[in-house]
């Protein structure tokens, strides 16, 4: 059974995958489609995404292994299980949301 993740670690998750994409400039949605952004591309801003969830899932693995030897708290090991497990549970939704937006345009009439 998974453990339920508190709303901070939550809202830490969001801020920290809000935090990648503040170099884009809002007005560069309004531009014409193949004109070249400001902004960060969204391949850069999914790389970014999948480190930080991968670096999220190391250090709950380090912090397991410093429980494991006595070295740690385990308080701090359910921190950051549940940390990796919203960041997670954010990639898994977002992936989804953008399967569904891919899959909404081309259901779309030309």
């Amino acid at each position: 059974m998974a453990i339920p993740a508190s709303p901070v670690s939550a809202a830490n998750a969001y801020a920290n995958v809000g935090r990648l994409g503040t170099g884009a400039d809002p007005s560069s949605l309004a531009k014409s489609p193949g004109a070249a952004t400001d902004g960060p591309d969204f391949s850069a801003i999914l790389k970014d995404v999948m480190h930080a969830v991968s670096a999220s899932g190391a250090k709950a693995d380090a912090q397991t292994q410093s429980v494991a030897l006595g070295k740690a708290n385990m308080v701090d090991v359910v921190t950051a299980v549940a940390e990796s497990e919203t960041a997670i549970a954010t990639l898994v939704s977002v992936r989804d949301k953008v399967i569904a937006a891919y899959q909404d345009i081309l259901k779309m009439p030309i």
